[in-house]
């Protein structure tokens, strides 16, 4: 019976030997200083003067939590060198915690940068607890006390002299409570935060008394306060001092003059001043109590005799300005979904779409026998189809881009159409089709870094035209627009065998974006085009289609070394158009010449001797034919075909789909010697009665194997054979050979179908989207930026730019290297772009304002220049000579000038500013606005609590600004004599 009531008792006994939640907080504390090795005696060496600045600065955090209350424990440290041994042993019992020591230091005061806790105390190192991020502020007194209790507590059991802070209120107050230990000494760190100023703290003496009460030392003449004094004055008024750079005048661009814009050039500069604000510190760093007065009635502190000045500007966020706006719209245009078509209007180019989309119908009307008109070459009779037909849709006002902007544009993208006269205009176009050498110089070679193109291209100009056009001229439509025409002339020059200014001659530059190769590809097509239809018009004579540069392709025992070479050239002999009548077979010839060329193949017999050699270039070197043994000649070949990287791809793709079976092989290895068959029958054709071996020693002499042998008499001589590869059974050129016919390159199959690529680029070009358009000009336009900062950072001569410009070829070589690139990589190197040209126009205002032009005396210029400099890298740059050095006074007469402006202010803004002891103190100071920020540190080493006590070190932080007041304290007291 008595049993329950034992059981029930035993349950309710509270088990104390339990740890609490609170003593479990404790313990996590004291884990983490033991992990971060912050236990027992801090040693260092005397803080160097501005190393707060200089120094590195670095942090670790750890997470902890009381009960389910989660706060972050970050360690705030300055990288400092490991100090000597001998710095240890000098330390002795009596020596203050190095905490202690740095709050009398003087050599940092009022940092430019740093930490809250670092400006206020002057620490090098100290702990922080603050509530996880998304946890609620410690608000409650009973809160507080609890937490400094457990730094208290945590403090005293691990020996760690590293001051403590415990974060509390509202995050946005920075409020920090917190203790440093010692032995037998102890810090408190304690913190006022007001919204109202109380009058009595406005002014030094105030503060003083303040300060000497919370200390409340007992001795009667008290150690003397040592004071540093702030006052930061801002400048928001630049009155006098104009942004130098107007925004452009859009309606002059016709006339060629946009603020500097024409086109084929980028704009540069902020259209805003981007510095919005200059702040002008003057420091007293080291007064005693006695020597200045200032409380509610007078003040000796006149910013002009300040002994220290510093400066600081404000940048103003994200200034608009002119190239960046430019890029970030165009980059815009990539993420645009509209065909040209829709946004233009599909009725407005149903006649153009009809032609461009049927390419079966183009190629018949470009290939009927009826000859090719060739009219005069000018503007009005050149341009505006398209214009024309969206008039009639739409009526005239309605057409994106007007007749004086298209034309302005057209002619600087073909300058050549300025030329009325046809033959005016092919000796132009002969010269601007990149006859001249190019410059080799960095910045014009760049374009093989960004795969864009070369800066004097037309390609280039394009893009240049197209960013204006869609920032100043209607956007996506007025780009759409100018693409039309583009197409509709290139179209033009195609027809009426025009080349193509602005492109270097030969073979598509795989270094430049596909656009670039597609024109250059057009322009391949118009030059062979061009070159047949003057042939065609002259006498019959044997010259190659392609030029005569047959041998330098050919000549070296590169060439046919492998196989494999001719992929570039692409398709199997059968597959190429015999459709046009400039490449022909003799009929006579070929029914004499079927079999020759079978028999000579097997059996190595001379052809027969009545056949004229043709189409020679000339004769190579020594070599003689094997067999007839007469001189060898190379013959005239055509020109492999011409690839852009897109056909290139498109071929591989063919060739690995064919699989590694021997036929497929086979087959691979057919389609890849289009070429080589061609320059057999060239071969045959120059030099009757050859073999396959003469062929070999003249294409491919790595594959003619030639030995000193022995012959019957006795005599040595140089026996030549094929290589191994050569005699494998049904070796592809083996049975090359033997289809091969004697036939000249002007009499073959064209290698090179000029009409159908010339086609498929138009059509290429014709359902080219304004986003597809944009992404392949992509390049060149960040090509252009980067020249254009280049070039404006060169008149500044700023090495931090230099730099990042660096940092951007860089960075951007990478990313437009490869296809497609991410568009997150392109708004990183758009942004870099623009934070280039914000620090050169900051430059530029800096300049401006401080009249480094202006100034005469040359050593002047070069120490304001450097200041400006400074002013840009660094966060806060020291006046040399304060304010009277040449920097000081111009900076005092911006102050004057800007006071002078507003000369009867409003009766509240008088009201408002009474309160403020400096508009009642006589003197200079009128010439400066009331300080914005008012900074007072007072310092001393007192005994505390008792007379008899060790004199330590104590601290007061004063800040005062118009909506803020906050007193920072230090007070150490001694623990072992109280």
């Amino acid at each position: 019976a008595l049993s329950p009531q034992p059981e029930s008792e035993v349950f309710e006994i509270t088990d104390f030997t339990t740890a609490s939640e609170w003593e479990r907080f404790i313990s996590k504390i004291e884990e983490v200083l033991n992990d971060w090795k912050l236990i027992g005696i801090s040693s260092g060496k005397p803080l160097d003067k501005g190393i707060f600045t200089t120094g590195t600065w670095e942090e670790k955090s750890d997470e902890i939590s009381f009960a389910d209350f989660k706060f972050s424990v970050t360690h705030h440290y300055l990288v400092q060198e490991a100090s000597d041994k001998d710095g240890k042993e000098e330390l002795g019992e009596d020596a203050l915690p190095l905490p202690m020591q740095d709050l009398l230091c003087m050599n940092n005061d009022f940092p430019p940068r740093a930490h809250c806790l670092v400006r206020w105390y002057g620490l090098r190192e100290f702990v922080v607890i603050a509530p996880a991020a998304n946890n609620d502020a410690v608000v409650s007194e009973s809160k507080c006390n609890l937490l400094l209790s457990s730094v208290s507590i945590a403090l005293g059991n691990t020996g760690c002299q590293v001051p403590l802070f415990v974060q509390i209120h509202q995050r946005w107050r920075r409020m920090y409570v917190g203790e440093c230990q010692g032995p037998g000494v102890r810090t408190d760190f304690e913190m006022v935060h007001l919204r109202k100023v109380p009058s009595q703290y406005t002014h030094l003496s105030g503060l003083l008394d303040i300060f000497k009460t919370k200390i409340g030392c007992p001795l009667t003449p008290l150690p003397p306060v040592n004071i540093a004094i702030r006052l930061t004055f801002v400048l928001q008024d630049w009155q006098q001092y104009f942004w130098p750079q107007q925004p452009p005048d859009i309606d002059a661009l016709v006339g060629g003059e946009v603020g500097g814009l024409e086109f084929g050039k980028l704009p540069f500069g902020a259209c805003e001043d981007p510095i919005s604000e200059l702040h002008l510190a003057t420091t007293w760093p080291h007064l005693a109590e006695g020597i200045i007065v200032d409380n509610d009635v007078y003040s000796d502190l006149d910013p002009l005799q300040a002994p220290q000045w510093s400066v600081r500007v404000r940048k103003a966020d994200n200034p608009q300005c002119l190239l960046g706006d430019f890029l970030t719209e165009f980059f815009k245009l990539c993420r645009r979904k509209e065909s040209t078509d829709e946004i233009l209007g599909r009725s407005a180019f149903d006649e153009e779409g009809k032609e461009v989309a049927d390419i079966s119908h183009a190629l018949s009307k470009l290939t009927e026998p009826a000859p090719v008109p060739i009219p005069k070459l000018s503007v009005t009779n050149m341009v505006h189809s398209a214009k024309k037909k969206i008039r009639k849709h739409r009526g005239v006002d309605e057409s994106p881009l007007n007749n004086d902007v298209l034309n302005t544009i057209l002619l600087f993208l073909f300058p050549d159409a300025a030329d009325k006269l046809a033959e005016v205009f092919e000796c132009r176009a002969s010269t601007s089709a990149g006859n001249n050498p190019p410059p080799e110089n960095e910045d014009y070679n760049l374009f093989s870094q960004f795969k864009s193109a070369p800066s004097d291209s037309l390609t280039y100009k394009l893009a240049l035209c197209l960013c204006m056009i869609n920032f100043y001229h209607g956007g996506v439509k007025g780009v759409a627009h100018l693409w039309q025409e583009f197409v509709l002339e290139m179209r033009y020059r195609w027809e009426n065998n025009y080349l193509i200014p602005g492109l270097a001659n030969g073979s598509p530059d795989l270094r430049c974006c596909l656009l670039h190769q597609k024109l250059q590809m057009l322009n391949c097509c118009i030059e062979r085009k061009k070159a047949r239809d003057e042939g065609k018009r002259g006498s019959m004579s044997d010259r190659s289609p392609g030029g005569a540069s047959g041998d330098g392709a050919k000549g070296g025992d590169h060439s046919g070394d492998n196989p494999d070479k001719e992929k570039e050239f692409g398709k199997s002999w059968e597959s190429w158009s015999d459709s046009e009548e400039e490449f022909f077979e003799c009929l006579s010839d070929t029914e004499d010449l079927k079999g020759n060329g079978q028999e000579n193949g097997k059996k190595g017999a001379k052809e027969p001797v009545n056949l004229k050699p043709e189409g020679r270039l000339h004769p190579h070197g020594k070599l003689m034919l094997l067999h007839p043994g007469e001189p060898l000649y190379v013959p005239i070949t055509q020109e492999p075909a011409p690839m852009t990287e897109d056909l290139l791809e498109e071929q591989s793709e063919v060739l690995a789909k064919l699989g590694t079976s021997a036929e497929g092989a086979h087959l691979r290895a057919r389609m890849q010697s289009a070429c080589l068959l061609s320059d057999m029958e060239s071969f045959k054709a120059a030099n009757p009665g050859c073999c396959l071996e003469d062929f070999v020693r003249w294409y491919s002499p790595r594959d003619y194997i030639e030995e000193e042998v022995v012959d019957e008499k006795g005599n040595k001589v140089i026996r030549g054979e094929l290589s191994a590869r050569m005699k494998i059974p049904s070796n592809m050129w083996v049975e090359a050979w033997e289809t091969a016919k004697p036939v000249p390159a002007r009499r073959q199959k064209r290698l090179f179908d000029d009409t159908r690529e010339a086609e498929k680029v138009l059509h290429y070009l014709a359902v080219q989207k304004p986003a597809d358009l944009a992404r392949h000009l992509l390049p060149c336009i960040i090509h252009a930026a980067v020249l254009k900062v280049k070039e404006e950072e060169a008149v500044e001569d700023i090495s931090s730019v230099k730099k990042i410009i660096k940092q951007i070829i860089s960075h951007s070589s990478k990313v437009l290297r490869f296809p497609n690139p991410e568009d997150k990589k392109l708004e990183e190197i758009i942004a870099q772009i623009m934070s280039v040209e914000a620090i050169i126009a900051r430059a530029r205002s800096l300049k401006a304002k401080f009249g480094v032009e202006k100034c005469e005396n040359e050593e002047e210029k070069e120490d304001l220049q450097r200041f400006v400099n400074s002013l840009l890298e660094q966060p806060e740059v020291s006046v040399v000579g304060a304010g009277r050095g040449p920097a000081g006074s111009i900076i005092h007469k911006l102050f004057v000038n800007a006071q002078r402006v507003p000369a009867v202010p409003p009766l509240e803004e008088e009201l408002r500013r009474s309160g403020w002891q400096e508009e009642r103190r006589q003197g200079v100071q009128s010439e400066f606005p009331p300080p914005t920020g008012r900074e007072v540190i007072l310092r001393t080493s007192v005994p505390r609590p008792a007379p008899y006590s060790k004199a330590l070190p104590q601290r007061m932080y004063s800040v005062l600004t118009r909506e803020d007041f906050r007193l920072a304290g230090a007070f150490s007291a001694d623990t072992t004599f109280f």
